[in-house]
């Protein structure tokens, strides 16, 4: 399947499968090594003799209704639109599973934090409204007006968390080492980034969020990546250390699913 503008009422369920997590629609980093990364199990079908309320919804409609809800909040990003609880409950679930609905929301925020670099963040409790931001204060997210496209704050936000695991300064070949472990690759188009090494080696230097230098005495000449003057403006340390630690507990390279 490729992926495509989805129109306002019919998002495409089958296009994405959301990492699994127990946290609510504001996850908290877990510990990890990025590029330690593993595909947790999910929730498998009822028993013949097991009752609904242990196992609300099977594995393909669970993730089904994540994927479904996955690309409703992106439309809604796109287009600069809240969303409520009350929204989405009409929208994607019938009256017997509306008790799934946290646990499908904390799984499609996963998905949305990882892979699209945008929170889900809910601005009226009362309300159960919600907006959708981009991660650690960054106010890129590579989507062109007028186009369809996106958001590609995820791999910045990697990137920049890479360079900090490397005490501020990561080599090239590092970061595509690293970015290996997500299904990202020099040279390869990928579904949400497009051509990643142009993302990295132009388009980040040129809006400041890197520094790209040659690594001092290296024959042939190496580069290096360092944080840019963009990075240390809207964003901090803590911040891209815990996005790189939650990326290295999840499964970011298996959080699209084709």
């Amino acid at each position: 399947m490729v992926f495509g503008p989805p129109e306002e009422g019919s998002p495409t369920p089958a296009a994405l499968s959301a990492p699994q997590s127990s946290q609510s629609a504001d996850p908290s980093p877990s510990g990890g090594a990025a590029g330690g990364l593993g595909l947790p199990e999910p929730r498998g079908p009822s028993g013949p003799g097991e009752a609904r309320a242990e196992e609300p919804l099977v594995e393909g409609s669970f993730h089904m209704k994540t994927a479904a809800l996955v690309e409703f909040l992106l439309l809604k990003y796109r287009n600069k639109q809240p969303t409520s609880k009350a929204e989405m409950l009409e929208r994607f679930f019938t009256p017997e599973y509306q008790d799934d609905f946290p646990a499908i929301l904390s799984q499609a925020t996963i998905c949305l934090r990882l892979a699209f670099g945008l929170d889900v963040i809910e601005v009226d409790p009362s309300e159960h409204s919600y907006v959708l931001n981009p991660i650690l204060g960054l106010t890129w997210d590579g989507m062109l007006s007028g186009q369809w496209g996106l958001p590609k704050t995820g791999l910045l936000g990697l990137v920049l968390g890479l360079i900090l695991l490397q005490d501020g300064c990561v080599s090239e070949e590092e970061v595509w080492e690293a970015l290996g472990f997500t299904g990202v690759g020099d040279g390869q188009e990928h579904i949400v980034y497009g051509e990643p090494g142009n993302l990295l080696t132009n388009v980040w230097v040129q809006e400041g969020y890197l520094e790209r230098r040659q690594v001092a005495g290296s024959n042939p000449a190496r580069n290096e990546f360092l944080w840019g003057p963009r990075a240390y403006k809207e964003t901090n340390k803590l911040q891209g250390m815990d996005f790189v630690l939650q990326v290295g507990s999840k499964n970011l390279g298996s959080s699209l699913v084709l």
